[in-house]
């Protein structure tokens, strides 16, 4: 069950501005001045914490409309084949298994770039497919956000949406199969890395389609195969993120490949203490079509 409420969010007021703030129920404590998600992300967490606790002025949060919370020069990056389920779906779909198999039980994670900020979308914002591939899935994961020191600052839902055929058919064409228009979103909201822990954090997703359920699956980052705050230096270490980044833990809940999801499904998900996340599925050329019009 999900029990923290205070998220730090970005949100756009009626006459257009864009501010951040910690939403918490039905109100937002904006903070002050123009800060960014990118501001308190370029100072260390002590810091961070102390620029938070300014929040104050109260908005309603049926006011404004919530953005996803990044910007700036933020990057989101992500990690592959970190749960065992995550492994034996990519030995299943591709022509060259050895290398999944390899990289679980090596030391150094697969790690990729994902988007830029502008090209991330948030809840309730439709994600696309691509037009090329013959099996796309959605791939709910625990995301870092990591400050420009390299620490943990807090958590947010993300759904690394990828096309499983493109990937499986040789896994050079692993950034077709993972960057394009709409294939990533984050949950509007930012748990803050002291509030709660992420061992255990129970993971669920559920794509609805013409009013069933046509997939659903559950795990745990409990299930996850190294530690999560082990990624974070593979990442950190050999390059610099001024405004901070979001990194994507890697999935463990994958569909058989008699799966693939469609235009009109809608998928959503949730973990527990962190948040949900749901949108519905367009065509990539649709999507940019009315994303980007």
């Amino acid at each position: 069950m999900e029990h923290i409420r205070t998220r730090l969010v970005r949100f756009a007021e009626p006459n257009g501005q864009v501010h951040i703030g910690l939403h918490e129920g039905e109100v937002i404590r904006r903070l002050p001045g123009e800060w960014r998600i990118a501001d308190l992300l370029g100072v260390p967490l002590d810091t961070m914490r102390d620029m938070v606790a300014r929040a104050s002025t109260e908005i309603p949060a049926e006011s404004v409309r919530l953005l996803a919370p990044v910007d700036g020069l933020m990057e989101v990056w992500a990690a592959g084949v970190t749960y065992e389920r995550s492994r034996d779906a990519r030995v299943e779909e591709t022509s060259e298994p050895t290398v999944y198999d390899r990289i679980y039980q090596a030391e150094r994670p697969e790690l990729f770039f994902k988007a830029p900020a502008w090209r991330v979308v948030t809840d309730g914002e439709p994600i696309s497919v691509r037009d090329d591939s013959t099996i796309n899935v959605p791939e709910p994961e625990l995301g870092l956000v990591v400050n420009a020191h390299g620490e943990i600052a807090g958590y947010v839902v993300v759904n690394d949406v990828s096309s499983r055929s493109i990937e499986g058919d040789n896994p050079l064409y692993l950034p077709q199969a993972k960057i394009y228009a709409g294939s990533c979103s984050i949950s509007a909201g930012i748990v803050p890395a002291w509030l709660t822990g992420i061992d255990d954090l129970a993971i669920s997703m559920w794509v609805h389609r013409a009013g069933t359920v046509a997939f659903e699956g559950h795990t745990s980052t409990a299930s996850f195969h190294r530690p999560a705050a082990g990624l974070v230096p593979y990442l950190t270490s050999h390059l610099r993120f001024p405004d901070g980044a979001v990194l994507s833990t890697g999935t463990g809940i994958v569909p058989g490949l008699d799966f693939d999801l469609k235009p009109g499904d809608t998928v959503e998900i949730r973990i527990a203490n962190v948040g949900s996340l749901t949108n519905t599925v367009l065509r990539t050329r649709e999507w940019l079509d009315s994303v980007e019009a």
